[in-house]
């Protein structure tokens, strides 16, 4: 039996993966989650995952039946449950016109139950010009964010569960501000690339790590935001 790789070893053929699905994404009307996020989330899921690959097998079709089924989920999540009735509906004509009401209006009580209970939902997560929507815009009160004490509890919770070598890179690049180059002389990182500064590639890799907990914990709810 194979000898289970650990999920970091296969970070760059996991990240290679996801990018070859970039095409899939094509909610560009959702206004919060570009294809960034979705990686990270993709991610963070394959991770949670890990402890059911069997080494046994190829990596990639494994990986990529979690990445379809995880951006479907996305869709359904983020659009799917939200849409009118009518999308899906064999009265429908044309872009709001309806065989029985002759308008998709709320006559309909499919289209009444969706304007009372998911609508708001729906106008929310999608993108809007702003040239028609300045009042609600300039209304919108400014939202009471603490982000040093958020930072304060991100460092704290990433002292827990990152590994030494993580954490030391995280307080020179995270607490400290130094740069990737500073950062890798302070490790003792050597390379033998030309043209690429000292430990360019270990400190990539463990960045990418670093902020793969720092979303997966996040995204959990691990880590109160103030």
């Amino acid at each position: 039996m194979a000898k289970k790789p650990t999920f970091e070893s296969l970070i760059d053929s996991i990240n290679f993966e996801i990018v070859k699905r970039k095409n899939k994404w094509n909610l560009t009307a959702i206004n919060w989650m570009d294809f960034s996020d979705v990686s990270q989330i993709l991610r963070i899921h394959i991770y949670k995952k890990w402890h059911l690959y069997d080494p046994n097998k190829p990596l990639a079709p494994w990986v990529n039946r979690i990445i379809s089924n995880q951006i479907k989920n996305l869709i359904r999540n983020n659009y799917s449950n939200f849409t009118r009735p009518c999308l899906k509906c064999a009265a429908a004509e044309g872009d709001d016109g309806c065989a029985i009401y002759s308008n998709q209006c709320k006559s309909c009580p499919l289209y009444a139950n969706w304007e009372k209970s998911k609508k708001n939902a729906h106008d929310t997560k999608l993108t809007l010009s702003i040239e028609n929507h300045h009042q609600e815009i300039n209304d919108k009160p400014t939202d009471n964010f603490n982000m040093e004490k958020t930072a304060e509890n991100i460092h704290t919770k990433m002292q827990k569960v990152l590994k030494p070598i993580e954490w030391k890179v995280y307080e020179h690049l995270y607490i400290e501000g130094k740069d990737e180059e500073e950062t890798a002389k302070l490790m003792g990182y050597r390379t033998s690339e030309k043209n690429r500064i000292a430990g360019y590639k270990q400190i990539k890799n463990i960045k990418k790590m670093i902020i793969l907990k720092v979303k997966k914990h996040l995204y959990n709810g691990d880590i109160d935001i103030h």
